[in-house]
């Protein structure tokens, strides 16, 4: 068994605003906890890994196939792999959740 804390993984900024830190993981899956500031965007980006997600705080706004699906706290979604998908904080506080990664993935850079 892995066991991870948050408060002992590195986090990195994968785009402005947008803090992402690797948790647990097998080979066949990773947790990963992020954190996006109000105002912060993910641009549109897909991957080869289904997605899923829960939000802990605040409030995300996704946009899917030209649909805009807002998540808040309580909220789970999921992203099929190779769904094109971009997410926004539009709100006065900071994003913060986890995401699953199935096949596992390392921190992205959404700015390359």
């Amino acid at each position: 068994m892995e066991r991870v804390s948050l408060t002992d993984s590195e986090s990195s900024e994968a785009a402005d605003g947008v803090h992402l830190a690797l948790l647990a993981g097998t080979e066949s899956m990773n947790v990963q906890h992020f954190e996006i500031e109000p105002g912060a965007v993910v641009e549109e980006h897909s991957h080869p890994h289904e997605q899923t997600g829960f939000i802990c705080e605040g409030e995300l706004t996704f946009l899917v196939d030209g649909e805009v699906v807002v998540c808040g706290p309580g909220d789970s979604y999921a992203i099929p792999g190779e769904q094109p998908h971009a997410a926004e904080n539009n709100g006065d506080e900071t994003v913060r959740g986890v995401d699953v990664f199935s096949p596992p993935r390392g921190n992205p850079s959404w700015q390359e």
